[in-house]
C-alpha cells in the first residue's frame, strides 16, 4: 500500500492578481510552498491573464471570471495533484456570471474555492448574498448526502462571532456581521462542518482582513472572514493535521489562510 502524502492547501483573497504580482506574489507563493493554492478577487478577464501568472511555478491552473463586469470578482486555483473534475459552471446564471466558484474534484475530497459576495452595497446585493449562501449550501450538502468529503474554502465575507473581529458592537448593524449572515455560519456548524481554524485554536484571536483605512492593519483591528470548512469526517479520521493564518504576509488587504491534510 502506498504511504500517506501531506498536502498544503492555501486561500488567499488577492484584491487583485495584477495588483499583488507587482508585490512579489511569485516569491511570497514560492516561499508559502502549497500543494494547492485557492485565489479570489483576482479581478481578471481571461485575456488579462499573463503566462507568468497561467504557468506561476509550474502549477496547473484553472480560472473563472466575472462576464458581466470587468476589473470584479474572479476565482483561480492552482494545483500540483491532478483534479479528476474541475467544475466553474453550476448552472445558475445570476452566481456563475459573477466568476465566484471553483470545484475542484480529487480522488479522496471535493475542494471549492469561493469568493462568497459582499452585501455592503445595498439591501438587494445583501439579498444576492444570502441567496447565495442558500444556493451553495443546499448543493454542498447534496454532495455530503453522497458520502462526498468536502472542504470549502474562500473569502466568505461574515465574521462569525465576536471574536473573530475587533470591534464587534459597532460592526453589529453591517453587513459582514449582521445576525442574518453569522446565522449562515451557525447553519454549516450545525449541518456538520468544522470551522477548522476554530477547531484548532478555540480562544485564538486573529483575523485575515484589515481595512486599508485608518492604519486597521497596523493597529491589528481586523476581521477573520476567510475560512476552510471541512465535512465533520476529516476532523474525526485526523486527516486534517493544522489549520493556520499566515498574517505576517503582505500584498493584499486579506492574508492567506491554510490547512494541512494528509491522505
Amino acid at each position: 500500500m502506498p504511504g500517506k502524502k501531506k498536502l498544503k492547501i492555501i486561500s488567499w483573497n488577492v484584491n487583485g492578481l495584477r495588483a499583488v504580482m507587482k508585490k512579489g506574489f511569485a516569491k511570497i507563493i514560492c516561499n508559502l510552498d502549497p500543494d494547492i493554492l485557492l485565489l479570489q478577487e483576482t479581478k481578471l478577464q481571461k485575456h488579462q491573464r499573463t503566462n507568468e501568472m497561467i504557468e506561476l511555478h509550474f502549477y496547473e491552473s484553472f480560472w473563472a471570471y466575472s462576464t458581466e463586469k470587468k476589473g470584479y470578482s474572479g476565482v483561480a486555483a492552482y494545483s500540483k495533484p491532478e483534479p479528476c473534475k474541475v467544475k466553474t459552471s453550476f448552472l445558475r446564471p445570476e452566481f456563475d456570471s459573477e466568476g465566484r466558484i471553483i470545484q475542484l474534484d480529487y480522488d479522496d475530497f471535493i475542494l471549492f474555492n469561493i469568493y462568497f459576495p459582499n452585501g455592503q452595497m445595498s439591501d438587494e446585493r445583501l439579498k444576492y448574498k444570502l441567496d447565495f449562501y442558500d444556493f451553495f449550501l443546499t448543493y454542498a450538502d447534496t454532495l455530503k448526502a453522497r458520502g462526498k468529503s468536502l472542504i470549502i474554502t474562500g473569502d466568505f465575507n461574515t465574521a462569525h462571532n465576536e471574536i473573530d473581529l475587533k470591534n464587534p458592537v459597532p460592526n453589529s448593524k453591517r453587513s459582514g456581521f449582521l445576525r442574518i449572515e453569522r446565522d449562515v455560519l451557525d447553519r454549516m456548524v450545525d449541518m456538520g462542518y468544522v470551522d477548522t481554524f476554530r477547531h484548532f485554536y478555540p480562544e485564538e484571536v486573529k483575523y485575515s482582513w484589515w481595512s486599508y483605512r485608518f492604519n486597521a492593519r497596523k493597529n491589528n483591528a481586523g476581521w477573520r472572514i476567510d475560512y476552510f470548512f471541512v465535512t465533520k469526517d476529516l476532523i474525526d479520521k485526523g486527516i486534517v493535521k493544522q489549520a493556520f493564518i499566515d498574517n505576517d504576509v503582505f500584498g493584499s488587504d486579506h492574508c492567506p489562510v491554510g490547512i494541512t491534510i494528509e491522505i
